[in-house]
């Protein structure tokens, strides 16, 4: 007797083995719990932040010459009187509801600032991501198609040289430097603030270059790698044209690890904007911060660093869904 592939013959007779659940299925849920699971250990940070600082936080923020009845006051607002796990349920239930408290300095909600600083914020770190794959994949395929085969030992020396050198240049630094030649010197771009198209390029510029110069080197790496497999040769072999085979064929197969990096790179991007932004007095959440650790407003700090925390972590979580989808094999093999 012959029984179903799957099934388990013991002492009582035939068992048939419990269906397996769909590996994308699998994959999904772990990593949605992972998901959960890093957001649940942010909010946890968060809200220890304000208890993990020295001394009294209140205090801090009012000042030592503020009345004592002030600081009390203050002290029963935040709820900071009550036991430490009660603190912890409120300020779950309050997150819940979209309240991230109110700030120390002007009593405003501190969701407000951010919903009105956030899109700034997001403007330019996207703006600085699409200038970054713009001139990193064209650039690294270009300089792998002109550098193959260990071609053009010079180019390849410059370009390599030339890149680590811009990409290990501090944004900080490289927005001094690009304020004084073009806003200063040239006086042909707002040293400051936003106001207008031609504001975002200083910042997007400080923010691109060191990035898109690592980037090129990682795409060039890749692209030489694939242009050394076989179905390459092959598609040499049959005639086709040199623009098919590098951008239908080459380009393609060598973009999973770039957008790995892609990925982070866009959420260093986003967390890396802090310093640009202030720099540029750039209305976004970066001055924010900056001013809010300096003035001790803790809330508006807590805020902050839950929104650029979940930002983070949907950077990731989405960049672990597309290479899924490019690449399904690799799922079936984890969710095994």
């Amino acid at each position: 007797m012959s029984h179903h592939a799957g099934s388990a013959v013991t002492a009582d007779g035939p068992r048939v083995a419990a269906p397996s659940l769909n590996p994308w299925v699998v994959f999904l849920v772990r990593r949605l719990s992972r998901f959960v699971f890093s957001l649940w250990l942010l909010v946890t940070f968060a809200f220890l932040l304000l208890h993990l600082i020295p001394g009294d936080p209140v205090r801090n923020a009012l000042g030592l010459t503020a009345p004592q009845d002030l600081v009390e006051r203050q002290r029963e607002t935040l709820g900071l009187n009550d036991p430490l796990h009660v603190q912890y349920g409120s300020y779950l239930a309050d997150l819940s509801r979209g309240d991230f408290g109110v700030s120390m300095l002007n009593r405003l909600p501190v969701i407000d600032t951010i919903s009105q600083r956030l899109p700034n914020t997001l403007s330019l770190a996207l703006l600085a991501f699409l200038a970054v794959t713009l001139i990193a994949v064209p650039l690294g395929l270009l300089m792998a198609i002109l550098t193959r085969d260990g071609r053009r030992r010079p180019l390849e020396l410059g370009f390599t040289s030339g890149s680590m050198v811009v990409s290990a240049v501090p944004e900080f630094l490289l927005s001094v430097l690009l304020v004084y030649l073009f806003a200063v010197n040239l006086g042909v771009l707002p040293i400051a603030g936003k106001a207008g198209p031609s504001s975002y390029v200083l910042p997007v510029a400080a923010m691109t270059l060191g990035s898109a110069m690592a980037l090129s080197r990682l795409v060039r790496v890749e692209v030489l790698g694939v242009l050394g497999q076989d179905f390459i040769r092959t598609a040499r072999a049959k005639r086709l044209r040199a623009g098919r085979i590098y951008l239908r064929h080459a380009l393609p197969n060598a973009v999973t690890a770039t957008l790995t990096v892609s990925g982070l790179l866009l959420a260093g991007l986003v967390v890396g904007s802090v310093l640009v932004e202030t720099i540029f007095a750039w209305p976004g959440l970066g001055p924010t911060m900056v001013s809010s650790i300096l003035a001790k407003d803790y809330p508006m700090v807590q805020g902050i660093v839950l929104v650029y925390g979940t930002m983070v972590l949907l950077i990731n979580l989405a960049v672990d869904l597309t290479l899924a989808l490019l690449d399904p094999r690799s799922t079936i093999r984890e969710a095994a």
